[in-house]
């Protein structure tokens, strides 16, 4: 069975940092592509960073380019999206996805998902 599990979340101060773990199993890293995702309220999930074994780390939104990054424990199965200087706008609750192992370049769609982890960046 395929599971995500996000932890990490909680209240952050603006400039403060998070890092968030996405712990799966049932699968390899060398099987899907691990995906940040989040969703603000009020408005649409969008992409944020992305990680595999064949592309390494895309950041899909310009936002977060040199304030947030991707790395693997392959030991532990869990990918960790660590958040710089973070801001309100960043507030969103956050999901990890499984998608095939070419969604960093822009093929394919999430298959599995986990249930979220808020972040709130107070100003």
């Amino acid at each position: 069975e395929v599971q995500l599990v996000e932890s990490g979340g909680g209240l952050v101060q603006a400039g403060g940092s998070l890092r968030l773990s996405c712990a799966f199993s049932g699968f390899t890293f060398d099987d899907f592509a691990i995906v940040w995702f989040r969703q603000a309220p009020g408005k649409e999930r969008e992409g944020v960073s992305c990680i595999s074994r064949s592309d390494g780390i895309t950041h899909f939104l310009d936002s977060v380019r040199g304030r947030f990054t991707m790395s693997s424990d392959n030991a532990k199965n869990t990918v960790y999206l660590q958040m710089n200087s973070l801001k309100p706008e960043d507030t969103a609750v956050y999901y990890c996805a499984a998608a095939p192992i070419y969604y960093c370049s822009g093929y394919g769609y999430p298959h599995y998902w986990g249930q979220g982890t808020q972040v709130t960046v107070s100003s």
